[in-house]
Formats: structure tokens, sequence, C-alpha cells
């Protein structure tokens, strides 16, 4: 059995782990414990978050959208933030971090599957709508865009009556972790890094 800490940004990423990807990875050996970052993530709030999770748990990590995070260097990429995340932390704190940082946000992983979101909202026309979302980022949910006017969430609150806290899980366990991998690489990635913490 191996214990793992995540520090994720808001009460919507708390539902989704405890909902659908706690589960997923319970059944390999793998309990994940969430604990709220309330928003404004930044690299220092997440250094002094990550150091008191690696004195309560095997191994952590992070679920942050890169949409949301505070401070972000000029021009810095996933890969480049997620670096200084663990650059930022101690170095006995470094040999239990994994560092994810999603793309753009966890609503991204949402567009995995346009018929489970049609069902997850209950309203006719989004699964054309989503399928025309995907289509115009080349089938890859983790490249919709980072703006104020069309991130994912963004989109869903301006087409739908998506509510973050009670849908973006409700359609997450609705879709299954196995699709999103599919769908998402940057997220299977990840997953790939956590799953071998149990092997």
């Amino acid at each position: 059995m191996v214990r793992i800490g995540i520090s994720v940004e808001g009460p919507t990423e708390e539902r989704f782990v405890k909902m659908v990807l706690g589960q997923y990875l319970a059944t390999k050996g793998i309990y994940m414990i969430p604990i709220s970052m309330g928003g404004d993530v930044s690299v220092d709030r997440a250094k002094s978050e990550l150091k008191k999770l690696a004195n309560s748990f095997d191994f952590v990590t992070t679920l942050y959208d890169f949409y949301g995070f505070k401070k972000r260097l000029q021009g810095e990429t996933k890969e480049e933030l997620e670096q200084r995340l663990m650059d930022s932390v101690h170095e006995g704190v470094k040999l239990k971090l994994i560092p994810y940082v999603q793309m753009y946000e966890f609503e991204g992983l949402l567009f995995s599957c346009p018929e489970a979101m049609e069902r997850g909202l209950n309203e006719s026309g989004i699964q054309q709508w989503c399928q025309d979302v995907l289509a115009e980022f080349n089938g890859n949910p983790e490249t919709i865009n980072n703006s104020v006017e069309t991130a994912p969430s963004k989109r869903l609150l301006k087409h739908t009556k998506y509510r973050k806290t009670t849908h973006g899980p409700n359609i997450a366990a609705e879709i299954g972790i196995p699709k999103m991998r599919e769908m998402c690489i940057g997220f299977h990635e990840w997953l790939c890094k956590i799953e071998s913490f149990a092997q």
C-alpha cells in the first residue's frame, strides 16, 4: 500500500480526487488523499504545502491548473513550471514529489468525451458543441486554450449550466479515468509516474 498526499487547487479538484481518481488508483494499491489549497496557487504557497504533506505521506504530488497558476514567469511552459515547483522544495521533499500542472485546467479533461458531457449536464446539443470545440483543437482536450474568455471552464460557463464543484466531478465519473488517459497525454503520463510507486 502506498499513501500519496495530493495538493489540489480547490474544491472541484478535491471532489474529483475523492470521487473518481482516488477510487481508480485504490484498485492498484495507491491511496490518494487530496488537500485543497483553496485557490490562489503559487510556487511559494505550494512549497509550504508540499513540505507539510511530505511529512505525512509516502509520496506527494500536485493537481494545479496552468491557467489559474499565480505569478507564472513570462513565457513559462508547463514543464518549466513543474520544474520550478520541484526546484523550490527541500531536498527531502524532492525525493517524494511528482509535480503536476494540468493543461490548461481541470475542465479540459471533461472534453475527453462529448457524450458523457451531454449526459452529465443533461442538456441537448452539448455533445455536438463539445465535438466542435474538440475539432477546433485537433481532438486534444489539453490544448483548449488559456484565456479569460476561452479557457475550458469559461466555455462551459458561457454555453451550459455548468457548476464547477457539482458537475465537474460528476462528469469526470461518467467519463472514467481510462478515457481521459486515452485523450489527454499529459494526464496519462502523470498517472504512469504515480502508478510506478506501486510496483
